[in-house]
């Protein structure tokens, strides 16, 4: 049997890294054969249930369409594929962490996630994470079947952000929620308080996001496609405090610290982002009382003031748009409110 053309597709998505995306090219001698066996042939982990879930939510394409499953391979066919990674739950300790789950059905859970939470372990925090909470959770679940326990995350937000995050708890919900996110469907608003006031009160922020060349630790804009992958973030001020606003961000992709490169990149970091700037006093006077009243401010929010405040999707069940949203965390209002009653002469509300 020849042997395929397999391509692994890097992406700088946060939610990508969850998940294996590959482009194989059927070479010129493939035997007409049905694209589940095809796949299942060469895709490691690839069960028939996997890959007819993938199908059914359309991240499995044949020549860049949508594919049904008695489809059969032909020669030099294209298929591109997006399905979620198995979980490596023997490696992720369960551990007894309270979440803060704000919605859950038999397909899934939305989770008020704290600031200051890793969601996935990794090099440096290997315990004390969203996903080592998930798993002690699910191991009381009647969805976990013979012991398989899955953390059934489709997307990630930064360990200082706060707020919302969708968790499948079953295969089917994952790819269903997965191929939301691949197509940018998921609706996404953050909250944010940036520095100082754009010069438009609504405007859609267009860069393409890449690592750093000069820290590997954060993201960079570049100005053409060959440099980074498309972002794009819609803002719109909230609110306006002459030295700060609150804004409001819907996400059109998800890069990996999207909000807070691109509001760097207009002149207006998050407050208090040590990463991107935000921790410096950027408006009106570095003396006084308005320092001292900035640097008590760091302190009540020691990390960028930056909120995952809503999500809405496709439930993966019923088939209906669903929303769910949170209140801001405590250190997130604290920080508005005394904003509000600093009394700056430029403040003006023009949203809720």
């Amino acid at each position: 049997m020849a042997v395929s053309e397999i391509n692994t597709t890097e992406d700088n998505e946060a939610e990508d890294e969850l998940f294996l995306h590959q482009t194989i090219i059927a070479d010129k001698g493939q035997s007409l054969l049905r694209i589940d066996k095809f796949l299942m042939d060469r895709i490691a982990n690839a069960s028939r249930n996997r890959v007819q879930n993938a199908i059914d939510g359309e991240t499995i394409l044949v020549n860049d369409k949508p594919t049904k499953a008695n489809y059969r391979v032909r020669p030099l066919d294209k298929i591109t594929l997006f399905l979620p990674n198995p979980p490596r739950n023997d490696e992720i300790l369960p551990e007894d962490i309270p979440l803060d789950i704000i919605y859950e059905d038999a397909q899934l859970l939305l989770v008020n996630k704290p600031a200051g939470m890793v969601v996935h372990p990794a090099y440096g925090n290997w315990t004390g994470t969203l996903v080592n909470a998930l798993v002690h959770h699910f191991r009381h679940l009647p969805t976990s079947k013979n012991g398989d326990i899955r953390p059934g995350l489709v997307h990630r937000i930064d360990k200082d952000t706060s707020g919302l995050l969708v968790i499948a708890k079953s295969e089917e919900a994952m790819t269903k929620l997965a191929s939301q996110f691949f197509y940018h469907s998921i609706e996404r608003t953050y909250h944010a308080i940036i520095w100082g006031v754009p010069k438009e009160s609504k405007a859609t922020i267009t860069t393409y996001l890449n690592r750093s060349p000069t820290d590997r630790r954060v993201t960079a804009n570049f100005d053409s496609p060959e440099k980074g992958k498309i972002a794009i973030t819609n803002y719109e001020i909230l609110e306006q405090f002459g030295f700060a606003s609150l804004i409001k961000c819907n996400l059109k992709t998800g890069r990996t610290h999207q909000i807070r490169a691109h509001m760097k990149h207009i002149g207006h970091p998050i407050f208090s982002d040590q990463m991107y700037g935000g921790d410096k006093i950027l408006r009106h006077s570095e003396q006084g009382k308005f320092k001292s009243f900035i640097e008590n401010c760091f302190k009540i929010i020691p990390r960028q003031a930056l909120h995952a405040k809503t999500l809405g999707f496709v439930h993966p069940q019923s088939n209906q748009m669903v929303q769910f949203s949170t209140e801001l965390p405590q250190d997130f209002s604290t920080v508005l409110d005394k904003f509000r009653k600093y009394g700056d002469s430029n403040k003006l509300v023009v949203g809720s």
